[in-house]
Order: C-alpha cells, then sequence, then structure tokens
C-alpha cells in the first residue's frame, strides 16, 4: 500500500473516555481519531435520522458529516472504506458506517454505528406494516398507495441508468447487460446463479482480454488512504495469525447468523413461515450485490409467485415506504417479512406473528453486514487493486443492470394493467398483459413521476410526494375505490 497519510484527531486525548479503540497496543500504533462514545453515539444517531435518499443521498449524509463537519476521517480515507464496501452483497451505505464505526472504535463501533444506522427505518417500516395489514382496504390508505406505485416505476428506470453509466463502457459490458436481461426474464434463471456466471465470466475475461472487462476503477485518491491500525496489524500476522483471527470472527457471527433459524426449526418445524422467511432472506444476504435493486425482482418474484407472501402489487407498496422512510432501502424485505408471516401466522394471532417475522427477516439480513466487514476487512484490503478481482466485479455490475431492467418491466406489467399472464413455451417464459385492463391514472401518474425524474431533475422526495398526493387526489375523485 501507499505510504500512510496522517490521521486527524479529535478531542482530548487525555480523556480516558475519548480514546480510540482501533489502536493496538502490543503493536505500539497511535488511535486512528481521538472521539468519545458519548460523541459517536450522537454523530451516528444524526447520520441515521437524515439517511433519506437511498444508498446515494445516504453516502452523502455520511460525507458531509463524518468528513466535511467533523473531519473525523480524510476524503481518501473516506473513498478507500466506501470501495472496499462496495465490493461486498449487502447495502453499502449502511456497511460503510459499519466500517467507520470499526475504524474509530473497532468491533463495539460497528456494531453501534451500524445498529443506530438501521433502527430508525426498522421503527418505521415495522410501523407503517401494521397500519398497512390493518387498514390496507381503507380509502386512505390505498389512496396514497394507489399513487406510491407508478411512481416507483420512475425511481427503478433511474437506477437503472445510474447503474449503466457507471459500468456500460463497452460492447463487452453491454451484451453482459443484454444477456442478463434476457435469462432472467425470459427464462427465469435464478437471480444468484446469474451473480456466479457474471463473476466467473469477468474473472476469465479479465485474464484473456482485461482492457474489456476491468470498467470498474477506484479513485486514486483511495489507493493513498492511510490503512487503519487495526489493518496495519493484521497484515503483519502470520498467516496463522490471520487464521485464528478469522475463526474467532466466524465462531461469533455464524451462530448469531443461524442460532435463532435452529431454535425456530426445533420449536415450529422446518415448514414454517418463520423459518422459511429466515432461510429465504440468508440467501438474498449473500447475493445482494450492486444494491438492493439488483435483488428486489429476486425477492418479489419468490414472494409473490413461490411462497404467495405477498400479492404482485403489494411490493410496490413496500418499496415505496422503504423509499420514503430513513434506512437502506433493502429494508422493504421487513415489510416482506411482516406480511408473509401475518398471512400464515401458524400458533400466534396476526399480529404477533408480522412482529415476529418481520424481526426475523431483519435479523438474518442484517448480521451477514456486520460479518462481512469484521471478517472481510483485512482481506480485502490486501485485494485492493487487484485486476481479476476489478475484472469479476465489473461483469457482476453489468449483469445487475440486465437485472434491475427486469424488474423495472416486472413492476411496470403489475402496476400499469390489472391482470397479467403467463405464457410458457418450453424454457421461455413470456408476461403477457391484458390491453383491456390497462390502468391509464396508473399510467399518468407514471409519466408525471418519470417528467419530474429526468426532465426536472427532482428528487426522489418530490417525485414520491408528488405522485402520491395527485394519486390520492385521482383515487378519491374517480371513486376507484
Amino acid at each position: 500500500m501507499s505510504s500512510p497519510l496522517p490521521s486527524p484527531s479529535v478531542g482530548p486525548a487525555s480523556d480516558p473516555a475519548s480514546t480510540d479503540l482501533s489502536a493496538d497496543p502490543d503493536e505500539g500504533e497511535g488511535p486512528v481519531l481521538q472521539v468519545s462514545w458519548g460523541e459517536a453515539f450522537r454523530t451516528w444517531s444524526r447520520v441515521a435520522a437524515l439517511s433519506f435518499g437511498g444508498p446515494a443521498g445516504q453516502i452523502a449524509v455520511m460525507h458531509r458529516i463524518l468528513v466535511d463537519e467533523k473531519k473525523w476521517v480524510s476524503e481518501e480515507r473516506f473513498l478507500h472504506a466506501l470501495n472496499y464496501c462496495m465490493l461486498l452483497p449487502g447495502p453499502e451505505a449502511q456497511q460503510l458506517a459499519t466500517y467507520i464505526g470499526w475504524l474509530m472504535h473497532r468491533t463495539p463501533g460497528g456494531l453501534m454505528a451500524g445498529t443506530l444506522f438501521i433502527l430508525p427505518g426498522v421503527v418505521c417500516i415495522l410501523a407503517l406494516s401494521v397500519l398497512y395489514a390493518h387498514f390496507q382496504q381503507t380509502t386512505v390508505v390505498a389512496a396514497v398507495f394507489f399513487g406510491l406505485k407508478p411512481a416507483v416505476l420512475a425511481i427503478v428506470v433511474e437506477a437503472v441508468f445510474r447503474i449503466g453509466k457507471r459500468v456500460l463502457k463497452n460492447g463487452t459490458m453491454v451484451a453482459l447487460a443484454v444477456a442478463s436481461f434476457i435469462a432472467i426474464f425470459f427464462f427465469g434463471v435464478p437471480f444468484p446463479l446469474l451473480i456466479l456466471a457474471a463473476g466467473l465470466i469477468g474473472y476469465v475475461g479479465g485474464r484473456v482480454s482485461p482492457e474489456r472487462f476491468v470498467v470498474l476503477k477506484g479513485d486514486g485518491k483511495a489507493q493513498t488512504t492511510a490503512p487503519t491500525s487495526d489493518s496495519v496489524v493484521t497484515a503483519r500476522f502470520a498467516g496463522r495469525s490471520l487464521l485464528l483471527r478469522s475463526l474467532l470472527v466466524s465462531a461469533v457471527c455464524l451462530p448469531l447468523w443461524f442460532g435463532p433459524l435452529a431454535v425456530i426449526w426445533l420449536t415450529l418445524g422446518p415448514d414454517s413461515v418463520y423459518f422459511e422467511e429466515g432461510v429465504f432472506f440468508s440467501k438474498s444476504a449473500v447475493v445482494t450485490f450492486g444494491g438492493a435493486y439488483s435483488v428486489l425482482a429476486y425477492i418479489a418474484q419468490q414472494a409473490v409467485e413461490k411462497y404467495g407472501w405477498l400479492r404482485p402489487g403489494e411490493m410496490l407498496d413496500g418499496l415505496g415506504m422503504a423509499e420514503t422512510t430513513p434506512g437502506p432501502l433493502i429494508m422493504v424485505v421487513q415489510f416482506v417479512g411482516f406480511l408473509g408471516a401475518y398471512r400464515n401466522p401458524g400458533p400466534f394471532d396476526p399480529l404477533t406473528a408480522g412482529v415476529a417475522g418481520s424481526l426475523v427477516t431483519t435479523w438474518v439480513t442484517f448480521v451477514p453486514c456486520f460479518y462481512w466487514i469484521f471478517l472481510g476487512a483485512p482481506f480485502i484490503e490486501r485485494l485492493r487493486g487487484n485486476r481479476l478481482l476489478g475484472a469479476a466485479l465489473s461483469a457482476i455490475t453489468a449483469a445487475v443492470v440486465g437485472v434491475v431492467l427486469n424488474l423495472a418491466v416486472w413492476f411496470a406489467l403489475h402496476t400499469l394493467f390489472g391482470e397479467v399472464r403467463t405464457e410458457r413455451f418450453g424454457p421461455l417464459r413470456l408476461l403477457v398483459p391484458d390491453p383491456k385492463t390497462l390502468n391509464a391514472a396508473a399510467l399518468a401518474i407514471a409519466l408525471l413521476a418519470f417528467l419530474l425524474t429526468f426532465y426536472f431533475k427532482r428528487g426522489m422526495t418530490v417525485t414520491l410526494a408528488a405522485s402520491a398526493g395527485v394519486g390520492a387526489i385521482v383515487y378519491l375523485l374517480m371513486g376507484l375505490a
């Protein structure tokens, strides 16, 4: 790595409460930062309360507060942490908070930052899920969500363009995106298999023709960042010590991840909705590369078509909730978990079941995020700038463009048409809407959302608020209830 830059220092070094725990006294490394636990708690709470606007907005908030205002980390170190988190499955903004918390106060700091980042969203989505399940048929709730569903389409399409601009820089990447869309939309190829295939293609392509496959390149500034004291110490470990550290992290995190599932399996059985949700969302947590949009199509189709937890339009309702509440967009899975258990309560009453399902889903979604950070940091630090890894990630991100496009088309069909049937011709699958069931009002609101997003360049909050307001008025005036 490049020679370290000096690290900023904040707070009195003489205050024991402000001493950063990221220093390893055995190695003689000084603390990276000196921030009191109280100040860290208040700052991470503020970051969490302002974490609207999807990953781009959340990362911008963290940059403004941590780099510009507090000056806890330098620009270079912030980019270094961000590039690391973008290598991992899961919500990169939450993992970035966990990483910087770990940088400041080691594992306890990472746990505090990562947990506070998602806590407001967990509370908001749970409250909205309860209201949705109990009052879904009421006119007011139905009217608000009538306008949100078409608006979400514009946001998903905007995500296609945003990711595409980042990676579709040559014909090879475009071909991967097109092949990914065809595979998942017309042939129903599972999302995890697409990710694996794209990664292998990128790895091989990086060896054969790196100029066509290595298109995701880190910011040069990030390469000059000062390593954390933890990563410096880890780099000095012998291979056996690094292995022991990895085993220790796994010995703690894996039982926390799968232990609750074992308890559910023993008490409620493998056929209970709680066990099914735990297993399904555990698998989803491993393949969420490229942001939440990339895996939402997989979750939506499985939740609707395989498990029957949701009706087609309800995934858009949940996405609208996640878009308008603080926290990562992947919090939509909590809504899915709530409704799935609410409608299949087993031995519990529906409300208790819904809360339990949402908490199980949230647990198995975010425990892996902490695991990736605490386990992978030393290894990923060594892989920075690795050409073959960059090629694999470029190919995966290109495939994600096709997956998100599939999500946009799937949502559009189920939002704009009242009836969509599936026609099969051997392995080929076609979703055919009934033109007679076209919802003209939903189409008009979708066009409004597209104009606000792409022509007037309005933010997500303005687009969703305007669409929800117009949709509610149209719904009530036309008597669609």
